[in-house]
């Protein structure tokens, strides 16, 4: 039979790998400082960069990160090579992120003399549970720093797809740090670059965002991480990350453009770049560095004709207004001049969806915003072919679309991206997508959903010839595209394929070819003595050559191709003979319509299922397929794996009863965390009436409650603003504090709730907090004055800085005091809700032992307050709620963990020093041990340190501690009252009195070490416990120091500071 197909790129020269499969990598031979290899795809460097023990300190892996195939290989690697960091996995959970600021916020500690670089691998969604917690990181050294890796893809609909979108980061961009920079990466050596220069930045934090749903996990990229071999100079962050090769911003398109389109680095700017350099009156700004956001750098790379700036911010829900866009517009409006018209255009997770599986969308939107022809801004795709393998995961054929895209490597860029559905069928479906395109074609690069559209492919091969009965995988194809079945139908295949797929392989005249591959390697095998998969592969890797070669292919000229990848199996005649049978054994199916039978009642047939990119896998060096961050047996169980992840997490401690209390989601639909509703039965001031600090104690019963709390973890009160504070802003600002308003839930797309406005503004809206920088630029745009909206955009701006600090930091003024001062400034009262965001709930050490006091936790407060300096008192929102509360007062609280912990063993000694109320979680522990001792089971020795002003007026709980020291639960005790006496004592002298005995706690018997208080006796403690080491254990201070680290990393040495 004769078969001519139109040759859709030049022939291969050669062929790079074997039909066995792509080889593991071996770690020992990557190397960073060289150009990558076909295989090795751009995520992988950036994992190898980061894990670098002359890169790291160690490596946190968040649960997350390996959900989305990132981590996996660090943790491999951790196990077979010397030279990488020490690797500790966590989850992501309420106060995601301690571990992290705890390792470094030690002040003077060894770590700063060695380093303690940290790298952290999350996704958007983990970075933005941590948010909170990297509020608290001291600030960036040389030797001591967080880098946080964030692979950008997210699960997104009720399908689980995986996206792209950075929506849940919308709410967490303007509270981020301001000593922490944010670089956002798209193509793959600009991934790797930005990966390696996070880790010279050495003066900041670093977040580095780059995208893993497509190009970074391509293979196919040559690329090289030229930053390794640089040799860093000493320059501040914007002149090191231009020194790079790199701009703060990008400007791509017609230099006197009109309309100007602003965009987050990332796939979706990449379109954009494409779109607008074969377009006029038309500009792209991409955003590469976002934090710290330069204002006067991004006017300067706008053009002076621009009038509109569209700026595309990923947000949750449509009615949540993007960070970007509060950049942009604080930017752009300054007091001398209103700048150009800036709108907002928000993406939801499901819009960024679309516009990548049909890029058609996008590009028709950007002509609709610069006025152009539509046909003006279209991506052109018309100079690659399209390869399409579907198959079914660990299938004997799955490794050939690796193979084929190996083959052609040497003549033309060849890209190969893989993707799985693990829902649509038990097993789970694999598809490989193969972009060829000519080497002198730019160095542009696309997403792989806009290089290669749905309904694009030139060539599709289906690998299980069953997936055509339940898929619909040919609306993949272009018309008159090639397709080939891997199956021993030939002229039965139009009556086993539904109805559907057969009309649609006639709608678009596809020619389709059939190829019993496994009859062929079966006559064969025996002869050969070679596995049948191997053969398998070989058969249609012949196939797939010479259709896809059409004229230019040859019998002899496809088998010479072959060899290069058929060594294992055959050569010379033996693979002249297969060749020969492949060659024979394909047949071109007649695509008629086969008359339908006069089934009245028979059932419609089952609707096709669409293939939905919603797992990532990782191979590992011992042959372990890792899907979304769990070894499987079956790919049946990564299904399970998305859908039901805390059954497959990492084993806790069993409960000791079910949970037999289900949370109203009514109580705070706000608020993400697990909340109760306590009930105070106690507030006692443990302080005289006449001093001039309010410490006091509070018990809340929880009876009926479920709640549930581990020794030293934390309390999370949701505190509410001041009442009749609310009621005279209601009053000042004209609303009706009794009117019913609906304001979206934050994070969550279309979830609405009903409150009053009192309701609204007391238990929700922050109105009495401090408004950040992005709140003046937000609120300009409501101001009816032109001096107050030239005010407001002032402070707004990059030139108002300074002006912004002293109202932040020395008037303190809140919300609703810049809205008194600029009255003209009245955003209707659900945006002002919105603007102003949610009271974080404020957290304190819990003060009781649950096996203790049963249902009931209790508290150790202190109240926060002091004078502006126009007089007004100011009050810490949350412990002036508390310090008012009244017995039988109901309170909605959540329970955070904390790095604070009983050791495991009762019999290790226990070192606790507390200033003030960080004398809280300690007395659980000596209630606990009390217990303990009460029942007869030995404990360790317990010494405790407590450090305040005056013992008359500040000795918290100091019945409870006398008596502790009288009947032995406390084995030694240093109290230390720095103003009771003429020379100031601290606990850091008692400590040195006692420094023999702590020494050797510490070093031979296990002895854990606990501070909970403010930093600023960090240091000295520090000191005191490494003199102690010098003195008593034959320490250097060096290795003393180097000792104490190392009791950091077995949780001994353990720090709570604020």
């Amino acid at each position: 039979m004769t078969i001519e197909i139109f040759s859709g790129t030049s022939t291969p020269l050669s062929a790079a790998a074997t039909l066995i499969g792509t080889p593991t990598e071996d770690p020992k031979d990557l190397s960073i400082h060289g150009a990558s290899v076909f295989n090795k795809p751009a995520s992988h460097i950036i994992e190898l960069i980061a894990s670098r023990s002359a890169t790291s300190s160690a490596v946190y892996i968040y649960d997350v990160a390996e959900q989305v195939g990132f981590g996996t290989l660090t943790k491999t690697w951790s196990s077979a090579m010397e030279s990488t960091a020490p690797v500790i996995s966590l989850q992501t959970r309420a106060g995601a992120g301690l571990s992290l600021v705890g390792r470094l916020s030690e002040g003077s500690s060894q770590d700063l003399v060695k380093g303690a670089v940290l790298t952290a691998y999350t996704t958007p969604g983990g970075l933005a549970a941590m948010v909170e917690s990297l509020s608290y990181l001291p600030p960036a050294t040389s030797n001591s720093r967080l880098i946080v890796q964030v692979p950008a893809v997210t699960t997104v609909g009720p399908n689980f797809a995986l996206s792209p979108t950075l929506a849940s980061l919308s709410a967490a961009f303007p509270i981020l740090p301001d000593n922490l920079v944010v670089l956002l990466s798209a193509t793959p050596q600009e991934s790797i670059d930005l990966a390696a220069l996070s880790y010279k930045l050495t003066s900041s934090h670093v977040v580095h965002i780059f995208d893993h749903h497509g190009i970074s996990r391509e293979s196919g990229h040559v690329f090289v991480p030229t930053l390794q071999l640089k040799e860093t100079p000493a320059l501040d962050v914007p002149e090191l990350i231009r020194w790079s090769g790199y701009q703060f911003f990008d400007y791509v398109g017609d230099l006197n453009a009109e309309t100007v389109v602003v965009l987050l680095n990332g796939p979706l700017a990449l379109m954009a770049k494409s779109i607008v350099a074969h377009s006029s009156g038309l500009g792209v700004v991409v955003v590469r560095v976002l934090r710290p956001w330069d204002g006067n750098a991004f006017k300067q790379c706008l053009p002076d004709t621009v009038k509109e700036v569209h700026v595309f911010d990923d947000v949750p829900n449509e009615v949540c207004q993007g960070s970007l866009f509060v950049d942009v517009f604080g930017s752009l409006y300054g007091p001398n001049s209103p700048g150009p018209l800036v709108r907002a255009h928000r993406v939801t997770p499901t819009r960024t969806l679309s516009f990548l599986s049909d890029p058609t969308q996008f590009s028709t939107l950007l002509t609709e915003l610069s006025h152009q022809v539509p046909a003006a801004t279209h991506l052109d795709t018309s100079s690659t072919r399209k390869l399409l393998f579907f198959s079914t995961p660990k299938s004997a054929l799955s490794p050939l679309p690796q193979t084929v895209a190996n083959s052609f490597a040497s003549t033309v860029s060849v890209r190969l991206l893989t993707d799985h559905d693990i829902f649509s069928k038990s097993g789970g479906v694999t598809a490989d997508k193969i972009v060829l395109s000519p080497r002198s074609e730019g160095t542009d690069v696309l997403p792989m959903a806009a290089a290669f559209p749905s309904g694009t492919a030139d060539f599709i091969c289906v690998l299980d010839a069953n997936l055509l009965k339940s898929h619909s995988l040919l609306n993949q194809a272009k018309s008159g595209a090639i397709v080939l079945v891997a199956s021993p139908w030939s002229s039965e295949l139009p009556y086993n394929l539904p109805p559907a797929v057969l009309s649609a392989a006639v709608e678009k005249k596809l020619r389709i070819f059939t190829l019993d591959a496994k009859a062929i390697s079966s006559s064969f095998g025996a002869e050969l003595g070679a596995a049948q998969d191997t053969l398998q592969r070989v058969v249609v890797y012949l196939a797939v050559l010479r259709l896809y070669l059409g004229k230019a292919a040859s019998e002899p000229a496809v088998r010479k191709l072959a060899e290069g990848v058929a060594r294992e199996v055959a050569q010379g005649s033996q693979l002249a003979k297969i060749s020969a049978s492949s060659w024979a054994a394909l047949e071109e199916v007649n695509l008629q319509i086969p008359l339908a039978a006069d089934d009245g009642d028979a059932k419609p047939p089952s609707p096709l299922k669409q293939f939905e990119f919603n797992a990532i896998a990782v191979e590992t060096a011992d042959g372990q397929t890792v899907v979304n961050g769990s070894k499987v047996s079956s790919w049946h169980d990564a299904a399970k794996h998305l859908l039901f992840p805390s059954v497959f997490t990492p084993p806790t401690p069993p409960s000791e009863e079910a949970e037999e209390y289900i949370q109203d989601p009514s109580l705070r639909p706000e608020v993400p965390e697990h909340t109760y509703l306590v009930t105070c039965t106690v507030n006692r001031r443990l302080t005289p009436l006449d001093y001039d600090r309010n410490v006091f104690h509070l018990e809340f019963d929880t009876v009926g409650t479920g709640l549930k709390y581990a020794i030293g973890e934390a309390l999370g009160v949701h505190g509410w603003n001041d009442e009749q504070e609310v009621l005279d802003f209601c009053k000042w600002y004209g609303v009706d504090s009794q009117r019913l308003i609906t304001i979206p839930v934050a994070a969550n797309e279309g979830k609405m709730y009903t409150r009053t406005i009192f309701q609204a503004l007391q238990q929700q809206t922050d109105l009495f907090g401090r408004p950040p920088k992005s709140f003046y630029a937000e609120l300009a745009a409501y101001a009816t004055s032109p001096a107050d909206r030239l005010a407001l955009q002032f402070i707004g701006a990059p030139e108002g800085s300074s002006t912004f600090k002293k109202l932040g930091e020395k008037d303190t003024v809140t919300f609703a005091e810049v809205l008194q001062r600029y009255p003209s400034a009245r955003p209707g009262i659900e945006t002002l809700c919105e603007m102003i965001g949610d009271i974080k709930p404020r957290h304190y050490s819990i003060a009781s032992a649950q096996s203790v006091v049963g249902n009931r936790v209790d508290l150790l407060v202190v109240t926060v307050e002091w004078t502006a300096p126009n007089g007004t008192p100011r009050y810490g929102q949350c412990t002036r709620y508390l310090a008012n509360l009244k017995v039988g007062q109901k309170v909605t609280v959540s329970i955070k963990p904390s790095v604070m912990k009983l050791p495991p063993d009762n019999m290790q000694p226990i070192i606790m020093a507390g200033l003030g109320t960080g004398a809280a979680p300690f007395r659980a522990f000596l209630q606990h041990r009390a217990l303990l001792a009460q029942q007869g089971i030995p404990v360790g020795p317990t010494y405790y340190y407590f450090g305040s002003r005056h013992q008359h007026q500040e000795y918290l709980y100091g019945e409870e501690i006398e008596a502790y020291i009288l009947d032995g639960t406390i084995t030694k005790a240093g109290l230390a009252f720095s103003r009771d006496g003429p020379k100031k004592v601290y606990i850091q002298h008692l400590m040195l009195e006692d420094a023999a005995v702590l020494a050797s706690l510490l070093k031979n018997q296990a002895g854990v070490f606990y501070l909970c208080g403010p930093t600023w006796p960090v240091p000295d403690v520090y000191e005191a416990l490494v003199g102690a080491l010098v003195k008593n254990e034959g320490h250097t201070p060096e290795s003393g120091g180097e000792f104490l680290m190392s009791l950091k990393e077995e949780e001994r040495y353990v720090l709570e500071v604020y």
